[in-house]
């Protein structure tokens, strides 16, 4: 049985380089990391508490860092540890991996620049170099921080941002006098610039929306090209609609007229009674 660990790195600013970053960054992780102590007899396994038992290190033989270079106007230009506005106008690109014992892990060329034998051998023993420097101050950080938990002081994440930073998240709280508010209020008010121009009502522009003072124009309240088509053959079926009924109480109207010999036709205000008879009526009521 074997630990299964993942490493995820997660970036908060990218101004180049961002492969010698991460590959410190990860490096660093898995030597600071420590993993619950395990006991097994037989095929009794026991993974024991940080409480019970002291967490204990990983097992990690080397520690191997990445160094990038840039290569400008077709290799004639070196520069170790590219930012982003150098990366954007570099021909090509190589990142080497080595441990402090000059061992070379893994190479990465990228780019359109072809390098000769002798310009691989020089990056390496410029990498060889700043590997040593890295790594020396790795091990001096992972001592102090070891040093700071054994003592009981400040470690980690916390030491690294003291207060009042704008990367902190956390200020001192400070008192907050309210006496007088209400006249500094009206201070302040009456030295204020009155607003150019009041607007007292709000613009009904449409069904559920308004506008108050000069805006831009806007066009909430119009219908759409395809709605106004739809409105209107709307409009002309219930107007087709009116017209039949109409003509149907006509006709119904008429064959009254006929079947009846007078009519009486009623004024609701004045309650005035008129009785027609049949040949007094007009004709086109007929």
């Amino acid at each position: 049985q074997v630990w299964q660990i993942r490493l995820d790195v997660h970036l908060l600013n990218h101004d180049g380089n961002i492969t010698d970053a991460a590959s410190i960054a990860g490096i660093v992780a898995l030597c600071h990391f420590r993993r619950p102590d395990v006991s097994v007899q037989g095929e009794e396994v026991t993974v024991y508490t940080p409480e019970e038992r002291d967490p204990v290190p990983l097992s990690i033989h080397h520690m191997p860092i990445c160094v990038s270079f840039a290569f400008f106007h077709q290799g004639t230009y070196l520069l170790v540890d590219p930012t982003e506005r150098e990366e954007r106008v570099t021909d090509g690109l190589l990142v080497i991996a080595m441990n402090k014992h000059h061992e070379i892990c893994t190479i990465q060329s990228s780019g359109v620049v072809m390098l000769v034998p002798d310009q691989i051998l020089r990056c390496s023993k410029i990498a060889a170099v700043k590997v040593a420097e890295i790594t020396e101050q790795i091990q001096k950080a992972l001592e102090n921080d070891q040093k700071a938990r054994k003592e009981g002081g400040k470690f980690g994440f916390a030491e690294s941002i003291p207060f009042q930073r704008i990367t902190a998240f956390k200020m001192e709280s400070a008192a907050v006098d309210t006496n007088d508010m209400e006249e500094q209020a009206k201070e302040i008010i009456a030295k204020a610039d009155p607003p150019a121009e009041v607007f007292s009502k709000p613009v009904l522009l449409a069904a559920g929306t308004a506008q108050i003072g000069e805006g831009v124009e806007n066009s909430w309240g119009d219908l759409e090209e395809s709605e106004k088509e739809e409105a209107a053959e709307e409009e002309g079926e219930n107007e087709a609609a009116a017209f039949e009924c109409q003509k149907v109480e006509t006709e119904d109207t008429t064959r009254e007229i006929k079947n009846d010999e007078s009519i009486v036709l009623s004024d609701s205000e004045e309650e005035e009674v008129i009785i027609l008879e049949p040949q007094e009526l007009p004709r086109k009521t007929r």
